[in-house]
């Protein structure tokens, strides 16, 4: 009984991993996200309950502010349809977000599973989107600290061609102004956002990637 149930596990191990597999190669993202990466991505999203999702968003905060590193991926027509620069929180790092907290005031990047708001709303900093963690110890206070995806001036080539990196925010994933309405109005209502880092916790803990 016990090797019947490994091999239907490895047989379903395998299938997840060849269409993840095949789905990553024909998006192409070869040079723009770690597999690692885009796996937990789909890994995590899988286990979301309640909704058929989309689109989804992958931060891949394991790379420089200086690369392009934010990912919107069409899962039903299997297209990604953005993929453009976005800041970290100021107190995670300068080029590159090595610290991640969950905590108010701590100006850091949260990691981990989010799901978007019902409607984006204008804020202190314009046409914004709340974010909503999933994952009780590592993002769950992200809808009271008001981490939004917004537009930014600092979040642009431009930026980084004059200062040699992103601007950086109080821990709202900030992306390109002239990009920013179209994102938000696609991601409004419950897209899944996934924000991966280096972090030895995350990666071990998480329950939506183990």
């Amino acid at each position: 009984m016990k090797q019947k149930l490994l091999l239907l596990f490895f047989i379903l191990y395998m299938t997840v991993f060849s269409s993840t597999s095949s789905l990553y190669k024909s998006l192409e993202l070869k040079d723009k996200m770690n597999y690692s990466v885009f796996k937990n991505a789909v890994k995590g999203a899988s286990k979301i309950k309640g909704k058929t999702f989309q689109f989804l968003t992958v931060i891949d905060f394991t790379k420089p502010s200086t690369e392009p590193r934010f990912s919107v991926i069409d899962l039903k027509k299997k297209k990604l349809l953005y993929y453009t620069y976005v800041s970290h929180g100021k107190n995670s790092g300068k080029v590159l977000a090595t610290k991640f907290s969950n905590a108010p005031n701590s100006f850091q990047s949260s990691l981990g599973f989010f799901i978007t708001d019902t409607k984006p709303y204008f804020g202190n900093y314009g046409y914004s989107l709340r974010l909503k963690g999933l994952e009780n110890r590592f993002n769950s206070n992200a809808y009271d600290r008001a981490i939004v995806i917004h537009g930014a001036d600092y979040a642009s080539k431009k930026y980084i061609d004059q200062m040699g990196f992103l601007g950086r925010t109080l821990g709202c994933p900030a992306i390109p102004t002239e990009l920013s309405k179209e994102v938000i109005d696609l991601l409004s209502d419950n897209s899944i956002i996934f924000i991966a880092g280096d972090d030895t916790k995350y990666l071990k803990e998480s329950t939506f990637i183990n």
